[in-house]
């Protein structure tokens, strides 16, 4: 039995720590080097080039130091008024400073401002020795807990991004890597939207350029070395969905901030998300076969949302497919069929449909009716 449904938008709402869901085949094009945009609701990849390719990160790596700082915050091990040491090594490190100083001692809340807002190199030393020992130990433990977080492109050798031969991550891994972020630890994230600190009497801007004029922008990280180019790993939430852009290899910081603008404009501009059912919400009625009922509610169990650009909508068919009628006994919650949803630029996504009331079969003499009611009439009765 096929029973076509109204058009209708889908996808599973599932963890979306490693993204591998659908993207659309007409995807923009980027000057990035490597890229990704995804939406965060639905784990749909809007597009991406070499997203998969490990090349150097620069100080966008030191999401995974703040990764591992708000774990110890979050699971009590430290609070944001604990301090950490400054080694003569922290403080001579070159490259963008929060200007600590040396043989004295930071906050757990200074630290975070000094590498979110101000990108310091000196900040992310202190944090990897004070939770380390040393900053060689601390790179080990980041690509140890990166590779348990999913991170399959993400090997680090120091906790700033500074260029070493063999500390790469992927657009992939980063964009990974910033939704665990935001979603496992709400409380500090807000951090990521400050866009200046004072730290010594030194003022600086958040290097983010998004946050200054582009609608919902609230994050993440900046990184540029001569080696990785310019790159972004960004961030911006518009009527509820979250989008996250991760972009290495650009030219100059100008194109960086257009490209960051233009894909993200051009993600909520051109995609949606579409909710068809809630969950356990009823698809269809299957007819029954000998049964104390004549039909069977079909239940979807997880809440179904999909992104799909406007034009894919418009052509969207959904329908579920069974074997019909449904022979009675019929117990709550067994997989009896399939809602089968098709789109252009889309793989074909199936997923089970389970019934949703028990459903007993009748005695013998009803059983002998519906027989010669079948027979006779060529239909399914009670």
């Amino acid at each position: 039995m096929v029973t076509f449904l109204r058009p209708a938008l889908i996808s599973v709402l599932v963890a979306v720590w490693s993204f591998g869901a659908i993207f659309p085949a007409n995807a923009v094009e980027t000057a990035a080097l490597h890229a990704i945009l995804i939406d965060t609701s639905t784990g749909t990849i809007l597009m991406e080039k070499d997203a998969d390719v490990g090349t150097a990160p620069a100080s966008m790596s030191k999401i995974m130091v703040l990764y591992m700082l708000f774990e110890r915050l979050a699971d009590g091990n430290l609070t944001m008024e604990d301090t950490f040491a400054v080694s003569e090594k922290a403080w001579r490190m070159g490259g963008s400073k929060m200007f600590v100083g040396v043989n004295t001692r930071v906050t757990i809340s200074d630290l975070l401002r000094g590498v979110i807002v101000q990108s310091g190199n000196d900040a992310s030393i202190v944090i990897a020795e004070g939770l380390g020992g040393t900053e060689s130990n601390f790179a080990v433990e980041m690509t140890e807990r990166a590779a348990e977080l999913g991170l399959t492109n993400s090997v680090f050798k120091n906790a700033t991004g500074w260029p070493e031969e063999g500390h790469v991550m992927s657009a992939r891994d980063i964009a990974t890597l910033a939704l665990r972020l935001i979603t496992d630890f709400p409380q500090y994230y807000a951090i990521f939207a400050e866009t200046s600190f004072t730290y010594n009497d030194i003022k600086q801007s958040n290097r983010n350029p998004l946050l200054y004029d582009f609608p919902g922008a609230d994050g993440l990280k900046t990184g540029h070395t001569e080696a990785s180019g310019y790159g972004l790993a960004a961030s911006a939430v518009r009527n509820g969905r979250r989008l996250i852009l991760i972009l290495n290899g650009l030219e100059s910081v100008q194109d960086r901030t257009r490209e960051a603008e233009r894909l993200l404009d051009w993600g909520f501009r051109e995609f949606a998300n579409y909710t068809l059912f809630t969950e356990g919400e009823v698809v269809d009625n299957a007819p029954v076969w000998l049964g104390a009922q004549a039909t069977v509610p079909l239940v979807i169990q997880d809440e179904l949302t999909l992104t799909l650009s406007r034009t894919a909508r418009r052509n969207m068919t959904v329908k579920t497919v069974y074997q019909s009628p449904i022979p009675a006994r019929i117990e709550a919650g067994t997989e009896l069929a399939k809602l089968v949803i098709e789109a252009p630029d889309i793989p074909s996504v199936e997923l089970p449909l389970v019934a949703g009331a028990d459903v007993e079969r009748l005695g013998v003499l009803g059983r002998l009716g519906a027989a010669v009611s079948f027979l006779v009439w060529g239909a399914v009765t009670k």
